[in-house]
């Protein structure tokens, strides 16, 4: 199908062919303005258009097979919507004639009004407090682990101290049993 037989479609469900020509003329150039001018334009059910920048690289002829630079550019890119994919593999049934294949998004879709953008917020701020709430569990992991280190070396210096202290003690005490048995032998 060309262009004519698109405005013919759109002649049978309008009825002026003035009107159809018109319409398909003021779709298409709102499209192609649009995504000139870096937009991305997106019709729920149906696709999205967008410009795409290719970078500089390096291609092979393939008559001759040498090496050519390609410039970097500019490309329109169109990705098909999850309806018409559908629609396109089998998935659903396309609707009889008088319905529309490419309905508008019901309500509450990610395109459509305040309740999108009330749930993107609601996702944003569930988001934030998992973070949070994760970055707090992690500090206070951090500041338990860290306490548990500090506590166990201090036990295990007041250990090491302890032992130390009773060390001393049995030193002191055995020195003057020694000086005692000294004596009793000098004595004797």
């Amino acid at each position: 199908m060309n262009k004519q037989g698109l405005i013919d479609l759109v002649t049978e469900k309008l009825g002026g062919r003035r009107a159809a020509a018109e319409g398909v003329d003021a779709v298409l150039d709102a499209i192609v303005r649009a995504t000139v001018a870096g937009d991305r334009v997106s019709v729920t059910g149906f696709g999205s258009f967008e410009k795409v920048d290719r970078p500089a690289r390096y291609a092979r002829n393939p008559q001759t097979g040498e090496r050519v630079r390609v410039k970097k550019t500019s490309v329109p890119r169109f990705r098909a919507g999850q309806g018409f994919k559908d629609l396109v593999s089998g998935s659903k049934k396309l609707p009889r004639g008088g319905e529309v294949a490419v309905k508008k998004a019901p309500k509450g879709s990610l395109t459509g009004g305040a309740s999108a953008t009330a749930k993107k917020a609601a996702a944003k701020k569930t988001t934030a407090k998992k973070a949070t709430s994760a970055a707090k569990k992690t500090t206070a992991k951090k500041a338990t682990s860290a306490a548990k280190k500090t506590s166990a070396k201090k036990a295990s210096a007041k250990k090491a101290t302890a032992k130390k202290a009773s060390a001393k003690k049995a030193t002191a005490k055995k020195a003057p049993a020694k000086k005692a048995t000294t004596r009793k032998a000098n004595n004797g």
